[in-house]
Parts: structure tokens; sequence; C-alpha cells
């Protein structure tokens, strides 16, 4: 057992002073990256994984020299940063290259940020502050300010389909000019008496707001006594009839989503019997971070239940959710927070085992529920956990949703449950995907000064694509 020792010790010894003696300034103590993470193993005693192959082939000037003896991290950022990596601290206790991402960070890096963020507030009056300046920020990251008014076009509303319990109309809306948002309609049928109103920003899920589950949520809530609008995504659904899928990637599709959610609600707002003094938003995925972001920037709102998306080690993959830079507003902040935006409304978190959010009740939760403490009113905020689940808005999350817009919306649960006490989905209809549409079959009623241009979308803000010839590849 010692002369394996000594021999492990001996080839440490024989790499290290190899190592010295081909360094030397005529070549800027220039040293493969893999022979200097394996100095940081010995040095600090840990274990190093590069099971993707990211260091393979690569150098540093100084590299040996960016090792910092007793600061682990600070070492390994030297190193890694770059080549635009990182690492990730796994439950393990190894340590991970990863490609660097904005919108991605490990939980031991999240959990410090959180900490960092509860020492800059300690009173409501310190929380309401910094809340402000991340709101205003995080519009003029959107380019709210640059954004051209609604135009004066009517709506374009397809004919309603009657069910039993609700009512379905398809909706186009121009919000900006030339720009349509797409969407579905879905009122309590008969209709005669001020019903609040529910938003659902859509997320990446197959099929959008046509898939049957989708479909079931809006329903549900329809019958339950809510005016519900169900919204595509930008270049998703009905929207690619002005432009196609590879523009969901461009920055400006964070900006339209979010606008779409507004103007959505100014349209709401027009209608008899909406009552605008109770909205609700909720939405899964892509979907829940535009939950959270409407939350916090319109007050119109009033409850919010984001699915499956509040993380502050993550901040969406896609640039529709953290393209648009306002994870950097006040000195940066993450989705955990920007939920934490929403106090003192009533929010319901729902969050999962098997993706991002499996941290929620230990990390994100107690960070959110503390906002909530300085206004006095931790009973606003609840999060349910399904520590068994994936990433979905599925038939237990809806279960969890439904009883919390009831109780803060005045909605009525007992039009939706069978004789056992459940609710009862299986009365709601699913509509084929041509019935959903607004624009016809095969989109022959789209508008003539439908836009098709992203170049000319960004120009409305006064912006350039900077991904131009990225989207014609």
């Amino acid at each position: 057992m010692k002369k394996i020792k000594y021999t492990i010790l001996f080839s440490i010894l024989m790499i290290t002073l190899s190592s010295a003696q081909t360094q030397t300034s005529d070549t800027n103590y220039r040293n493969s990256i893999i022979e200097t993470i394996k100095k940081i193993e010995t040095i600090f005693k840990i274990k190093v994984v590069d099971d993707r192959g990211l260091l393979k082939g690569k150098e540093l000037d100084f590299s040996d020299w960016r090792i910092e003896q007793g600061n682990l991290e600070v070492s390994l950022s030297n190193v890694l940063s770059p080549f635009n990596l990182t690492y990730f601290k796994k439950p393990d206790g190894f340590y991970q290259i990863r490609k660097y991402e904005h919108y991605k960070v490990s939980i031991d890096k999240a959990t410090q940020r959180l900490s960092f963020l509860t020492n800059l507030y300690i009173t409501k009056e310190d929380w309401v502050k910094r809340k402000a300046e991340i709101k205003d920020c995080m519009k003029l990251s959107l380019g709210f300010d640059k954004a051209p008014e609604t135009p004066n076009s009517k709506p374009i509303l397809t004919k309603k389909r009657k069910y039993k319990g609700y009512s379905v109309e398809n909706i186009g809306l121009e919000i900006l000019p030339g720009v349509y948002t797409t969407g579905s309609i879905y009122k309590p049928y008969p209709l005669k008496k001020k019903s609040p109103v529910i938003i659902m920003p859509n997320g990446h899920f197959g099929d959008g707001r046509y898939r049957k589950s989708e479909q079931i949520r809006a329903a549900i809530l329809a019958k339950m006594g809510a005016i519900v609008i169900n919204f595509d995504l930008f270049a998703w659904g009905e929207s690619l009839l002005q432009f196609p899928s590879t523009t969901h990637r461009n920055s400006i599709a964070a900006t339209v989503q979010v606008l779409s959610a507004v103007r959505l609600l100014d349209y709401a707002a027009t209608l008899k019997y909406a009552d605008m003094d109770k909205v609700g938003v909720t939405g899964g995925s892509g979907g829940g971070s535009h939950t959270m972001f409407l939350a916090a920037l319109d007050d119109r709102i009033k409850v919010s239940v984001p699915v499956v998306m509040v993380s502050s080690h993550f901040s969406g993959g896609c640039p529709c959710e953290s393209g648009r830079g306002i994870h950097l507003c006040a000195t940066g902040t993450n989705n955990a927070e920007i939920a934490a935006m929403a106090a003192p409304m009533p929010q319901l978190i729902i969050s999962d085992g098997k993706d991002w959010t499996n941290a929620v009740p230990e990390l994100e939760f107690p960070f959110i529920k503390r906002a909530y403490s300085l206004f006095g009113e931790t009973e606003l905020i609840k999060n349910a956990h399904f520590a068994n689940e994936g990433h979905d808005y599925g038939v237990s999350k809806r279960m969890a949703m439904y009883p919390f817009m009831a109780k803060y919306l005045g909605l009525d649960l007992d039009k939706v449950t069978n004789k056992k006490g459940e609710i009862d989905e299986s009365k709601c209809v699913v509509e084929p995907y041509e019935k959903l549409f607004v624009f016809g079959n095969k989109g022959e009623n789209l508008p003539k000064n439908a836009l098709k241009d992203i170049n000319e979308l960004y120009k409305l803000f006064g912006e350039e694509n900077h991904r131009e010839d990225e989207v014609k590849k």
C-alpha cells in the first residue's frame, strides 16, 4: 500500500518538475490546461471531472500562475474563464467542467447569490426600493420605453363555440404595427356577471395552446367562472405565419411575449364582464418565466402561479426568457428574486424533483417567503412540490393550482367537482387544431399588413437584429 502511495506522489512530483522545466517566460509559461487542473486537484485535494471533453487540446499562457493557493473557486475560474468554461460543484463533491452559460449556475453559487441578495434589504422599505429599481430596469431592458403604441385596429375574433359551462373563441390582436398575437379566449357560459380574468402565457411544451392539457386547463378555469386568455409564444403556433421558428431564439421574442400579455390584458379591460380587480396569471416552463415577469411588471395581476420555473440557478435557456438581460438588473438578480417581487399578492409556486426547481422547498421558497414576511403576509405564499415528478404542467400540478385560483379570485370549484368531491376534467372538450386557428387552416385570413421581417420588428423598437446571419442559416 505504501509503495502505491509513494508511486503516486512520485508521479505528481515528476509532472510538476516537468511542467516547471518546460514553462519559461520565453513561452509565457504556456501549459496544457489539463495539467494545470491536475495541479489544482493536488493542491486542494479535490476531484475535477471533464466528462464532456471540454479541456482537451487547450493551452493557456501563464496557466499555473493563475492558481491562487487557498482559494479554489478563484483558481478554477482563473483557468477556465478564458475558454468560456466554468465548473459546477456536484452533490458528490466532484467539480464538473461545464461550458459557460449565462442563464445557468451551480446550486452552490446560487445559494451564495441568494445570501448576498438577502443582505441587501433588511426592512420592507429597503425591499420596496429595490423592487422598484428592478422593475424599472426590466421595463427598459425589454424596450417598453421604445415600444410603439397599440394600433387602433379592432381585434379579430372567430365564431364562438359553446360547450357545457364555457365557450371558446379565438383572437388575433395587433399589439404592434403589423404584429399579431394569437390566442384563444375561454369564458364562462352563459356569461351574465363580472368575472375574474386569467392570462395564460404559453410554455415550450409541444403543440403550444393546441395541446390537450392546455385546453383542459383553460376550460376548467372558465367553467369555474374565469375569463381565460391563452396565447401563443412568439414564432410559435400561428405566429409562425409571420416569423419563422428560428426567430423564436431572437431576444426580441422576450419583449413581444411580455408585451402580448400586457396588451391582451388591455383588451380584456374593454370587455363588459371582465373584473379587472381580480386578475390572475399562470403558465408552465417558459410560460412560468413569463408568469413571474408579468406579476413583477403589471400591477393589475393579483394572483400568480408560476409552474416548474422558479429557480435561483436557472433563468431559462431560451432567449425568449433570458435574452434581454433582465437578470442583470439592479447589479444582478434571478428568477427567485423576480418571483419575490409578487409580494404581497397571493402566489403559489409549483415545483418538482426532476428539473431545476428540485431545490425550491429548501432554497428558493424560504428566500421568497422572507420578502412576504416584510409585509407580514407569509400565509399568502405557498409551495406545492412534487418530488417524484418532472417538468410539466400535468394533472397533479393543475389540481394544486385550481383551488388556489378559486380561493383568491373567488371562483366556484363546485362547478367542476364530481360526486366524489374530485375536480373532474373529463367533461372538457378537446378541440382539433383547426378550430383554434384565428387566420384559417392555411393562414388565408392573415391581415395584409402582417409584418414578416424580423429586422423590421427590431426597427419598431429602434434596434438592430444582431442575429441576422444566424437566422438566415
